[in-house]
């Protein structure tokens, strides 16, 4: 999601910049708009109040359904032989999914899972995963998924205890990697549709399910938190549908489509997977251990950048649409994929329903940005008071519209920091802080400038570490890089692959950037390490910029203390 505009200063002073004005066709109808308040923008020029209000909001669409499991419902009346899912040599219909989901259900109806409650789905990908997932929100419950053998023990039981579960669903071959306590339930999926399928009238009462209120939670993620304990995000069935059923979203998925599910059922992204295939009648095809296969074999991929990278694109001209989100993007990535694919640059924390910005991206983009709001969406860029920049000035995004999630579980202190009422909507509507940094191009899309917390001081100069990144990236040889601080004198580069010249990176960026952005020393790699979400990891390259750092350091010591050739 990084902007390509290397020729920002790198310390990031606000600017402004002439816009031109913009008209409405006159012969197409207004679309539907959101109502913005005029009070906490009245400081700002006429043609920004005007502005303000153009550019932050996505347009007025009503959702075909207000809960995500309802429309899975209608496309197995609609065509219920269609292949729902894949996974390696096992293969499901949308009516066997269907009728599954309902016989887990009425178990977990036996054990007292209610409207209202959180369940876990502790397992790996697999068909059972989407039994899990669907018995759940049949009963107007949460699922709370994680990744067994990935998410460590310790994290899983803190989850349980946070999010009170009592029923945790898994694959029977994972039962014992997981904590349970006394008056808690494991129930193996695979188990139960290996079994004798239960009596029709128990398997039809949740076809439907409940009576569910659209604002109650859908799925509870829990992201990594500062403190170093990770935090419940309560994404609701109102916060899915706004994003996965309106355009861009629903990534012009139809039946008969393939998509790919590769992404961690822990993030936020792999509900985009699974959702908006499920919901308009494709075919998810579930990876085993290989990406690049389920890359191969499917019509739309959804990835972080770092996961698309990894992929051969050469062989995945198959690909129709291809999204990503989750961290920057590469303009030389975005460059390679849209030449064959339909290719959407997105932005988007967990807090604010996996995207709530959208660019489609092609070779007539003057540049690669995070587009604008989703539907039904608002995206306000404010100053460190909250007030309304400028356009073209940079401050920070904050979210509002239907894709405010509905805070974080049993964490009011972080509530009250990051969820605050909307000024700009009123009516009772809240706001997010993204602690992205942004600001408005000419053509009302957004130009991302990194995190908050990745503006840092270097010799006493503010730097932001995504235009050194950026920078690097302009060199043709270089497929993704990373720029880190080392210390308060020196910022240290990654790039890959290993062989970039790395002087030559160091070059690039002191030819666009101020001295003080230029990396100490910049390290080639293969690919940059990953997360287990698909992003870089930072932690993993710092820990390799210290240990290089520190050989150096030992190395010039050394030779200092090598008597020179003229004493000896």
């Amino acid at each position: 999601m990084r902007t390509q505009n290397t020729s920002i200063d790198a310390s990031m002073s606000k600017h402004s910049m002439p816009f031109a004005p913009v008209g409405l066709p006159v012969s197409y109808p207004p679309a539907r708009r959101l109502y913005f308040e005029n009070q906490p923008i009245n400081h700002l020029s006429t043609e920004d109040q005007r502005l303000f209000k153009r550019f932050g909001q996505g347009p007025v669409v009503t959702p075909s359904h207000s809960h995500i499991h309802c429309a899975f419902e209608d496309r197995v009346e609609k065509n219920p032989d269609a292949i729902a899912a894949r996974h390696l040599d096992q293969s499901i219909t949308y009516r066997e999914l269907n009728r599954q989901a309902s016989r887990l259900a009425a178990i977990m109806d036996q054990h007292g899972v209610k409207s209202g409650d959180h369940v876990g789905l502790f397992l790996e990908r697999s068909i059972p995963m989407l039994v899990g997932i669907l018995a759940t929100l049949k009963l107007g419950a949460a699922y709370v998924p994680q990744h067994v053998g990935i998410t460590p023990r310790e994290h899983l039981g803190h989850i349980i205890e946070t999010a009170n579960i009592r029923i945790i669903l898994t694959l029977d071959r994972l039962e014992d990697q997981i904590p349970v306590a006394e008056g808690q339930v494991c129930l193996a999926i695979d188990k139960m549709m290996a079994r004798e399928q239960s009596r029709e009238h128990d398997i039809m009462r949740f076809t439907r399910g409940p009576e569910i209120d659209p604002d109650q939670t859908c799925f509870l993620l829990f992201t990594s938190g500062t403190t170093g304990r990770p935090n419940g995000v309560q994404v609701t069935h109102k916060n899915v549908c706004n994003i996965l059923l309106t355009e861009p979203g629903n990534l012009g998925v139809k039946p008969g489509m393939k998509v790919a599910q590769i992404l961690s059922i822990a993030f936020d992204m792999a509900a985009w997977e699974i959702f908006v295939c499920l919901s308009h009648g494709a075919t998810l095809i579930i990876r085993g251990k290989d990406i690049q296969a389920a890359a191969e074999q499917a019509d739309v991929v959804i990835a972080t950048p770092t996961i698309l990278g990894s992929l051969d694109d050469a062989r995945c001209h198959n690909v129709r649409i291809a999204a990503v989100a989750g961290e920057p993007c590469p303009r030389p990535l975005a460059d390679t994929w849209s030449k064959f694919a339909t290719f959407y640059n997105s932005c988007g924390p967990t807090e604010t329903t996996i995207i709530n910005t959208a660019q489609r991206y092609d070779e007539a983009c003057k540049d690669l940005t995070i587009g604008k709001p989703t539907p039904n969406n608002t995206v306000y860029v404010l100053d460190q008071d909250r007030k309304a920049c400028a356009i073209g000035e940079v401050g920070e995004m904050w979210a509002g519209g239907d894709c405010v999630t509905a805070g974080y579980l049993a964490n009011d202190v972080l509530n009250r920091e990051r969820y605050l009422p909307d000024p700009f909507l009123g009516g009772g509507r809240m706001m997010f802080r993204t602690r992205d940094l942004g600001r408005w191009n000419a053509e009302g899309e957004l130009e991302h400038y990194g995190r908050v917390d990745d503006q840092v001081k270097v010799r006493g100069f503010r730097v932001e570490l995504n235009s050194v990144s950026a920078a690097m990236e302009s060199d043709p040889d270089c497929s993704q890089a990373v720029a880190l601080k080392l210390d308060n004198r020196s910022l240290v580069g990654f790039v890959s692959p290993q062989t970039v010249d790395s002087e030559k990176a160091k070059k690039v960026v002191a030819d666009l950037l101020p001295y003080y952005c230029v990396p100490a020393f910049v390290i080639a790699l293969p690919e940059l390490p990953m997360t287990s979400r698909g992003k870089v990891d930072k932690r993993i390259l710092l820990d390799m910029a210290l240990r290089q750092q520190e050989t150096q350091q030992t190395t010039a010591l050394q030779a200092s203390l090598q008597p020179s050739a003229a004493g000896r």
